[in-house]
């Protein structure tokens, strides 16, 4: 086994013990990067040639002088017998929606090519003091916009590791892909609607989205900011458990930041799901979807091999002690998206106005006439097209004309989401359930440009997580198998607030019970390929 297979776990206590050096593990997972990765995104990238085309293009910059001194410093504290933290040598990624005091930080808009922030995130600061190694930030759709990760004004826009003409979902595409690729043990990414979630499941990795509030959102640039959250992506069940350990709690930096205490989640893996009660929903089966000619809600079936590895999990779960709930209804599930479709795109309206090319990034090199050209030929050269039609379309839905039919019965649909899982998780009620186990997306990744520029189209890739974020609740989604193209399957567990440490025990009791299934041998066709050189 290579030193890039090694969980975060292992690798933490490897260089802990003084088995291996900060500086060894650095090395181990550039050399991965430089082999597999390829050319990093920019702005004016050329065609690539064929062999450069299918590599994974994860990275927009990496950060090795920064993850150098890092990796000396971890090597000196243990040579002094000081605590180098919980995360002691373990290389992680950044998603460039995060700041970092003095490298660029460009949410992969053109809008903020050259913006060096003058402070650190305190996710990342939080990584950073734990012993983590920062080896760069990597691609994501253009300030979240999306879920294939295509939208980026950094090309090449990130690669599927696991079939390289396929996408790695979204937005946190990069974030997935260099966990994936296993050019790094973990990474920092971001949740709106799913963004960590569906790329986790198309890339065959753990994602956690925490409760709202859980992990502080300062130096995060923000999209929907009632909705997003930063949260762990690993290869393992106890690799997002030991992250989530180093950067959830508190923050005076950031009032949305909750004060309910943390849980020690690596210890409550342990537990096991022996008397946990979880709930299959009907209302998660289906792809619920408006037909425009008809007027009325289509529905269509989540693809078959997805809805075999959740009843698969479910009988897994119940061998190991746990009570299967079945039929438990959640009814307003089904307008998630639509409801995700108003209240983000009001809010990313919001939060966009902020860029005008005044104070930071891009300015028109154009002579303008006065301040409002400036602001709006900055505008119109600096955004992308998902930005633009998102910020259009947030002005129109919040306007005094229209927030009422839209904006204002949107809030109310999301508060009819939160009181179905309030009835499920209501401890004195009906179903008493521990967590929810549904399919994580409705289908396994969908091949590069199919459905890029289809707004509609990419939001419905994210019917089955966004409902979390509706409702503020912990969601996980972990590799549940592969379709018949070995394209990876994931299944979702989302529980009550707070309670990320029931939905990471469900989690990791599957993916103990299921370590020898064949399809857990398999390794993404990038690593295949490596190996057979």
């Amino acid at each position: 086994m290579s030193l890039n297979q090694l969980s975060a776990l292992e690798v933490a206590a490897h260089v802990r013990s003084g088995e291996l050096s900060a500086r060894e593990v650095l090395e181990a997972s550039l050399a991965q990067i430089h082999a597999v990765d390829g050319v990093p995104g920019s702005l004016d990238q050329k065609s690539l040639d064929p062999a450069e085309e299918q590599k994974v293009h994860a990275f927009i910059r990496l950060t090795e002088d920064l993850a150098h001194r890092q990796a000396e410093e971890v090597d000196r504290k243990i040579s002094a017998g000081e605590d180098p933290g919980i995360l002691a040598g373990v290389p992680v990624s950044i998603k460039d929606i995060f700041t970092l005091q003095g490298v660029e930080t460009t949410a992969a808009s053109r809008i903020l090519y050259n913006f060096k922030p003058p402070y650190t995130a305190t996710p990342v600061q939080k990584l950073i003091e734990a012993g983590a190694l920062i080896l760069g930030k990597v691609n994501l759709d253009e300030f979240t916009f999306g879920s294939s990760s295509e939208s980026s004004a950094f090309k090449p826009a990130p690669n599927n590791p696991w079939e390289t003409s396929h996408v790695p979902g979204g937005s946190s595409g990069g974030s997935t892909a260099s966990v994936a690729a296993e050019e790094v043990a973990l990474s920092l990414g971001t949740d709106t609607g799913g963004s960590i979630r569906q790329p986790a499941a198309f890339c065959g990795v753990v994602g956690l989205k925490p409760t709202y509030g859980r992990v502080s959102r300062y130096g995060l640039m923000a999209f929907s900011s009632s909705l997003d959250c930063p949260g762990p992506i690993a290869r393992t069940v106890s690799d997002a458990a030991l992250m989530l350990q180093a950067i959830a709690g508190t923050d005076p930096k950031d009032s949305t930041s909750s004060v309910v205490p943390t849980s020690n989640y690596l210890e409550s893996l342990k537990e096991g799901v022996k008397g946990l009660r979880v709930g299959l929903s009907p209302d998660y089966t289906h792809l619920f979807y408006p037909d425009f000619e008809t007027g009325e809600l289509g529905i269509e079936s989540i693809q078959k091999e997805i809805s075999e590895s959740v009843l698969h999990a479910a009988s897994v779960l119940a061998d190991l002690g746990a009570e299967i709930v079945e039929n438990v209804p959640l009814p307003n599930a089904k307008y998630s998206i639509p409801t995700y479709f108003v209240v983000s795109r009001v809010e990313a309206a919001s939060n966009l106005h902020r860029f005008d090319g005044v104070k930071y990034g891009y300015r028109t090199p154009v002579e303008v006439e006065d301040l409002q050209d400036l602001i709006r030929r900055t505008r119109a050269e600096g955004f992308g097209s998902e930005a633009k039609l998102r910020i259009l379309m947030g002005m129109y839905l919040s306007s005094e004309g229209f927030a009422a039919n839209y904006y204002q019965r949107a809030l109310k649909v999301r508060a009819m989401i939160r009181r179905d899982f309030d009835r499920a998780f209501d401890p004195h009620g009906e179903y008493r359930l521990d967590v929810v186990l549904t399919p994580t997306t409705a289908t396994t990744a969908f091949k590069r440009n199919d459905i890029f520029g289809n707004t509609v189209r990419m939001q419905y890739s994210d019917q089955m997580t966004v409902s979390a974020n509706h409702a503020g609740l912990p969601a996980v989604s972990v590799p549940g198998g592969l379709d018949a193209d070995n394209l990876p399957i994931g299944i979702q567990f989302i529980g009550p607030d707070f309670r990320e440490d029931l939905i990471l025990r469900a989690g990791y009791a599957y993916e103990q019970a299921t370590l020898d299934e064949a399809w857990r041998a398999v390794r993404p066709a990038v690593l295949r390929q490596e190996v057979a050189k």
